[in-house]
């Protein structure tokens, strides 16, 4: 299939500059990759920049209210699990009013394909901050900067038990579109963490990495199987360390910790995506959130800082909800003497007017 047969023939109305046309590009090469027929996918949405996703792609798709499209999204999958479905939000639709929602269809493993917008504001609405935004953050609604700790999306993940998550970033497409058809290849909820840039109200918030002088230094690429190095030379690795004061560890950090060593060294680790249990995806999806947050910005610098993981950080099987509903009802029925509606209304008390 080609990435033409997934575009509508609607104008596409994102702000010239802004990284969700990126992500649109790349959705729609992923879509053809895949080779799913148009009338066989359905594209879910709430409110916001991201959300008007559905406008854009040539399959079904239903623009929702407010942070419920993990609701809608779940209701679509669990009374029509032939669909693939997609569920397009942003860092504000989907983790504040959506919040709730997007914990429970984790928690639930319904097999949808969620796409998470972060900018780090909220751009519809014309510039306030949002739960992702860093403390300290100077916006339209806080003119002297939030007060708040930001959410960082992978914690929530992982905390709700999620089974699939991956990060990417709007100026990289090769590495936005594997990261999609791993999502749709992954049986469960799979989320899709895309790094995008608001060139109106937030401009430049990930430069630290999307700055192509800089990506190599910032950020690493994960892939199941590989050793995780990165650098500009590629003379980097990463390695996990036992974390103790009486080994020249430092306080406060945890039992474990990972650290940046030489590409060379024996210690640099190989990812695994399938390891079940999540200790060390959430210490790759937490790597370089200080600098991610601003929390400290010398560490921008700094040596041995480091880097953000993107790719596919954790990718584990477990039983859907969908499947889990359906097999269910699949069961009830088939131990039930009335079939269907008609027949259970015939076994009920009647009369005759």
């Amino acid at each position: 299939m080609e990435a033409s047969q997934f575009k509508s023939d609607q104008y596409v109305r994102f702000c010239p500059g802004c990284g969700d046309h990126a992500i649109c590009m790349a959705l729609q090469k992923a879509m053809a990759q895949i080779g799913i027929p148009t009338h066989q996918v359905a594209v879910i949405s709430g409110i916001g920049c991201s959300s008007r996703m559905p406008h854009y792609l040539n399959t079904y798709g239903f623009n929702t209210i407010h942070g419920r499209g993990g609701a809608i999204a779940t209701g679509v999958k669990t009374s029509h699990p032939e669909l693939t479905v997609w569920q397009m939000s942003g860092d504000g639709d989907c983790l504040a009013i959506g919040g709730n929602h997007f914990i429970h269809e984790i928690r639930r493993n319904v097999d949808l394909n969620i796409c998470l917008f972060n900018n780090r504001i909220y751009g519809l609405t014309k510039g306030q901050y949002s739960p992702t935004s860093p403390k300290g953050f100077v916006s339209k609604s806080s003119p002297f900067g939030t007060v708040e700790r930001p959410f960082v999306p992978a914690e929530l993940v992982l905390g709700a038990r999620g089974t699939f998550f991956a990060r990417t970033l709007d100026v990289d497409v090769p590495t936005t579109v594997d990261c999609l058809v791993a999502a749709q290849q992954h049986k469960g909820a799979s989320v899709v963490e895309c790094l995008v840039n608001c060139v109106i109200f937030n401009n430049g918030t990930h430069s630290w990495i999307a700055d192509r002088e800089l990506r190599e230094e910032h950020s690493i690429i994960l892939r199941h199987g590989e050793k995780m190095i990165f650098g500009k030379n590629k003379d980097k690795g990463i390695a996990l360390e036992i974390n103790t004061p009486s080994l020249g560890g430092r306080a406060g950090e945890g039992l474990f910790r990972l650290i940046v060593v030489p590409a060379d060294d024996e210690r640099v680790l190989v990812h695994d995506a399938h390891q079940q249990d999540p200790t060390l995806h959430r210490l790759l999806a937490l790597m370089g959130q200080e600098r991610n947050l601003n929390l400290s910005p010398s560490m921008g610098e700094t040596e041995g800082a480091l880097p953000i993981a993107l790719g596919v950080i954790r990718d584990v099987e477990a039983e859907t909800y969908n499947d889990a509903v359906n097999n269910q009802i699949a069961e009830v029925r088939g131990k039930a003497k009335a079939k269907t509606f008609d027949e259970l209304t015939a076994t009920l008390e009647q009369w005759t007017m």
